[in-house]
């Protein structure tokens, strides 16, 4: 599966370019980076998809020296699951 990156979304599309994946993490001020929403098409669920978006996202907003601040109820999960106790959940 081929994922986009942008500056705060990563997603992946299908042929006729419906997006069945994507991930949101605005900036905020201060250094942040704010995971407000994590979707998979029903297609595509029971995958591992949405684990693995919240996971490239915040390795991109870390590489981009900001910190991960979880919003969605999603990534919220993801990151008691990861331990990401230094990121602002």
């Amino acid at each position: 599966m081929i994922f986009k990156h942008e500056s705060a979304r990563i997603y992946h599309e299908d042929q006729n370019g419906k997006v069945l994946a994507e991930i949101l993490f605005p900036s905020e001020p201060g250094g942040i980076a704010n995971i407000t929403r994590t979707f998979v098409d029903d297609s595509l669920k029971g995958k591992g998809i949405a684990s693995k978006l919240v996971e490239m996202a915040v390795e991109q907003i870390k590489m981009e020296g900001r910190t991960p601040k979880f919003t969605c109820s999603y990534a919220v999960k993801w990151a008691e699951k990861h331990d990401q106790s230094s990121c602002k959940c």
